[in-house]
């Protein structure tokens, strides 16, 4: 490793130490709060379940009075799982239907398969235990108990377990505010003609996606031209009400790279070379606010919280190539939103998996390689790992994180992160 790389362990903590979270919070209906972070510990208010209940269709029973082995009971009641029974007299069992309420006296739950029906009686061949199908209340939730973390990113489980606890809105953290652009002449849309040395702008969907994915609410500024003057206009435009500014391309030191003097011109910035690949260039910097209604004037429609009380706006430049932009936005800046949402998660899981192909010519930086898992649940390499084979995040499930100079034979464990937990 040349003394000027920065380790990736070393960028990201430095990274992530410059994300102060957000403070400003507000409610949402339970129903929409998914993919919101969570403000403030959520409790409940009651037990779950609110009774002791029968977990199987069955019969309700005192359980000593089945103590003398095959015994005929009276059925006395039916109870659905709407309905409250009435106290359960010795002798008698109570027809029982999941969910219902034990009724007062019965000790225990019967299957109905154990079960043999004779008229308005029940025989029962079986000695059940006290306690036996029931669940208890509270069992599940306790009253005043957290059922949910201050920090945690809410997903489809979480706001179901709100809901089921009689929790109509939640806290929330605000989203974070996120403008971007894309610099190079040679970018075109898609739907437009490709002039000689022109490429179609793939990063421009790949990261407003991603962004999107994360929660952010996202103001795309689009393809700014290689200018100094037009990226510290495009700076200046995307930093008035938002929270971080996220650029592709332009953060190396050619001639048309004006990314760094622009922001340096507007506010601060370091350019970072990481051990990493691919990736390396990253730029981290703060772009100043304009001051007083400006910012409140670009704010997104609908949103009426007040911008952080800081008077810049945070600056992330990830590098051209497709795949090191990709990649160093799921690893860095990713991470970096999740903290300054509030979220207490930031790393996404990771798990060993078995190689299924050798790796003998290691990269002195450490490397992130395309791979996926297949039927035989070890993992099988992409090809070519170069920085602009956009193919290969398509192909892939995931990302082998393999430390620098490390050789991989097939059959060793390597840590591998799925693009699931990368996402999100």
């Amino acid at each position: 490793m040349r003394p000027d790389l920065r380790s990736f362990d070393d960028a990201y903590a430095a990274l992530i130490a410059r994300a102060v979270p957000l403070g400003a919070t507000e409610e949402v209906a339970t129903i929409e709060a998914a993919g919101r972070v969570l403000a403030h510990d959520q409790r409940s208010t009651l037990d779950v379940p609110p009774m002791d209940n029968t977990q199987m269709d069955g019969y309700a029973v005192r359980s000593a009075d089945l103590a003398g082995g095959a015994t005929r009971l009276r059925v006395a009641q039916r109870i659905a799982a709407e309905q409250v029974g009435a106290a359960l007299a010795p002798g008698t069992a109570a027809r029982i239907f999941t969910g219902a309420a034990i009724p007062p006296g019965a000790d225990a739950v019967v299957m109905q398969e154990q079960a043999e029906v004779d008229g308005e009686h029940v025989l029962i061949a079986v000695r059940p235990s006290e306690g036996e199908w029931i669940r208890r209340r509270g069992e599940d939730i306790a009253a005043g108990s957290v059922i949910l973390a201050a920090g945690t990113k809410l997903d489809a489980q979480c706001t179901g377990l709100a809901a089921s606890v009689g929790v109509a809105r939640l806290s929330v953290r605000r989203r974070v505010r996120v403008a971007c652009f894309f610099t190079g002449d040679e970018l075109v849309m898609p739907g437009e003609p490709l002039p000689a040395g022109a490429i179609y702008n793939s990063n421009r969907f790949i990261l407003t996606a991603l962004l999107r994915a994360l929660g952010c609410v996202v103001t795309d500024l689009g393809i700014v031209p290689d200018s100094l003057r037009a990226t510290r206009e495009a700076l200046r435009e995307a930093a008035r009400g938002n929270d971080l500014i996220v650029t592709s391309g332009g953060v190396s030191v050619g001639d048309e790279d004006h990314v760094k003097p622009a922001v340096q011109a507007e506010g601060e910035i370091d350019l970072w070379q990481i051990a990493m690949k691919p990736g390396k260039p990253l730029a981290y910097g703060r772009v100043r606010r304009a001051p007083g209604r400006d910012a409140a004037a670009h704010r997104p429609a609908g949103d009426r919280s007040e911008p952080g009380a800081d008077a810049f706006a945070h600056f992330i430049g990830l590098p051209g190539n497709p795949v090191s932009s990709f990649v160093t936005f799921v690893l860095l800046a990713r991470p970096f939103i999740l903290r300054l949402q509030g979220a207490a998660a930031l790393e996404a899981p990771a798990f060993p998996v078995r190689a299924d192909f050798d790796w003998p010519r290691p990269d002195r930086r450490r490397e992130f390689l395309r791979a996926r898992v297949n039927a035989r649940s070890g993992l099988d390499l992409y090809p070519n790992q170069g920085s602009a084979v956009l193919t290969s995040t398509v192909w892939a499930d995931g990302l082998i994180d393999n430390p620098a100079g490390k050789a991989i034979a097939r059959g060793d464990a390597v840590r591998f992160l799925p693009f699931r937990g990368l996402m999100s």
